[in-house]
């Protein structure tokens, strides 16, 4: 039986000096020059994988943006017979804090303009992902519009159905997704007001020390009269900056990110059969163009994870 392996990297990027920077490591084993990447552990996601590699390679503590590019090739397999796929999942990453130290797996670090880090790369795989990470501009602002996670049964709820809690499977998916959306830095949450939206995200407002802020329009029932106010009210929070959680329905976000993509032009191919899914506990990373003194937000890129629990990559747009 044929078993995949799958890794995750980073293109680790700064601001010094005004221009961009990507971190490249050297390893001795290969005597290669690399983007950073590994091995995903048990149980990880990609996302997580992505942010450990990084740092146990590079020292660096890294926020995720946009997913930026997958690439596969053949690896011997470790029963010594053949070959098996392997596939790594890249994020663009920002650096925010640490130092580099040489250790077993990397002995250099350079960070380089991307052009230089071009010349510098040895496999052309990480050229190519270098080049689509350099497709869009750094510094986005990220908006992560999560679905909310599982909830009893509707018919066999009594009560009001705002108040219809999150299912045991429910409570599991909360925790994941507290786990994988603090990687890419959220600093407020925003909710539809039900209340198993805004169980799904209270793990996340605890531990950025915030509340958790209710948002009629990101309701079926707020968001259907009108929905060009949801879209605008979207619109308002990214261009409000930041990396903001916003938790809503089933029947809101896939018109809410269709309506998005066909303005600003946004292909999604994680929509299939022209349907943009939204299952429970799935989450969207919508990367915006921060507004100018012309214009709003521009969303440039839309990327669907299905789940928080370990699962396969996202689509990308």
């Amino acid at each position: 039986m044929t078993h995949e392996v799958r890794a995750a990297g980073a293109v680790l990027w700064r601001v010094a000096g005004g221009e961009t920077e990507v971190a490249l490591v050297h390893r001795p084993r290969y005597d290669d020059w690399s983007l950073p990447k590994g091995k995903l552990d048990p149980d990880e996601t990609s996302a997580e994988a992505a942010v450990r590699e990084v740092r146990e390679e590079t020292g660096f503590a890294a926020v995720l943006g946009r997913y930026v590019a997958r690439t596969t090739y053949a690896v011997p397999s470790r029963t010594g017979s053949g070959t098996v796929p392997k596939t790594v999942d890249y994020f663009a990453a920002e650096a925010v804090s640490g130092e580099f130290a040489a250790n077993d797996e990397v002995d250099e670090l350079r960070w380089l303009e991307p052009r230089a880090a071009e010349k510098l790369l040895t496999r052309p795989a990480d050229v190519r992902v270098l080049r689509a990470f350099c497709e869009l501009p750094v510094g986005l602002s990220t908006v992560l519009l999560v679905r909310h996670a599982k909830a009893g049964k509707r018919d066999e709820w009594t009560g009001d159905d705002d108040l219809r809690p999150l299912s045991e499977a429910g409570v599991r998916q909360a925790a994941a997704l507290r786990r994988v959306l603090a990687l890419f830095g959220p600093d407020r949450v925003l909710s539809a007001p039900r209340l198993r939206c805004v169980q799904t995200v209270h793990g996340i407002a605890d531990d950025i020390g915030a509340e958790v802020r209710h948002e009629p329009l990101f309701s079926e029932e707020g968001y259907w009269p009108d929905p060009v106010l949801g879209v605008a009210r979207l619109l308002a929070v990214a261009g409000d900056g930041g990396t903001p959680v916003v938790s809503s329905q089933g029947g809101v976000i896939p018109d809410l990110v269709s309506a998005l993509a066909d303005r600003d032009g946004v292909e999604l191919p994680a929509a299939r059969g022209g349907v943009v899914p939204s299952k429970k506990g799935s989450f969207w990373v919508l990367s915006f163009r921060p507004p100018t003194a012309e214009e709003g937000p521009l969303l440039l890129a839309a990327d669907y994870y299905p789940s928080a629990l370990p699962a396969p990559a996202p689509t990308r747009s």
